[in-house]
């Protein structure tokens, strides 16, 4: 008993924490933050659920923050080496590797893939799970943000979004993507749900040819 006490007293510690600091980065810059608290434990749990880890393949997490969403998919059976995540703040993606040693974190810009990964495009994942703030951009520029995501994943794969908007925050690109969402988890601050963004019959098709 005393170490179950033990253990659920450190991760209260390490998220009272995290919710300051995460508040107080908020503060400094809203927009590159986009939430004012880490995501709760059920959210995070329900991305990771709708996100296609089963695909056998490496799995490309974007605004990972101070993790709450790498440790969900590592709660959920997920082998550390296959995750790549990419943290814009230095300090954060610092946390992570200390947290998460065999968890490949990255400082760099999510938003530049082929700069931030080096490979030309080539590397191609089972699934990508975004918490990026994208509400400073036009609807015309995150469908095609999300385009060029799609062309990162493999035959079958899908994006999945954490979001506060009660409307999807990226129409589908017909031939490229459709979209659809989970319930609203309402243990979260604020109240939000996940967006699940899934190849469109076509593109999937043409994935599995080439």
């Amino acid at each position: 008993m005393e170490r179950r006490t033990d253990a659920a007293t450190t991760n209260k510690d390490e998220r009272n924490a995290d919710l300051a600091r995460f508040f107080g980065t908020w503060i400094r810059h809203p927009i590159k933050m986009g939430a004012v608290a880490p995501s709760s434990a059920r959210y995070c749990a329900t991305m990771v659920g709708a996100a296609t880890t089963e695909l056998n393949g490496p799995i490309l997490e974007l605004g990972p923050g101070l993790g709450v969403v790498t440790r969900a998919l590592l709660n959920a059976g997920v082998a550390p080496e296959r995750i790549t995540s990419i943290e814009y703040d230095r300090e954060f993606a610092s946390t992570l590797r200390e947290r998460f040693p065999r968890v490949n974190v990255i400082h760099g810009d999510g938003f530049d893939l082929d700069a931030t990964l080096g490979d030309d495009g080539e590397t191609k994942f089972a699934a990508i799970l975004f918490a990026i703030p994208i509400v400073h951009m036009e609807q015309a520029e995150r469908q095609a943000l999300f385009s060029r995501y799609f062309r990162r994943l493999m035959p079958g794969g899908n994006l999945t979004q954490l979001s506060y908007l009660w409307k999807p925050p990226v129409k589908s690109v017909a031939g490229v993507f459709d979209v659809s969402s989970t319930p609203i988890v309402w243990d979260n601050i604020p109240p939000a749900r996940v967006w699940i963004y899934s190849q469109a019959a076509p593109f999937a098709a043409a994935g599995a040819v080439h």
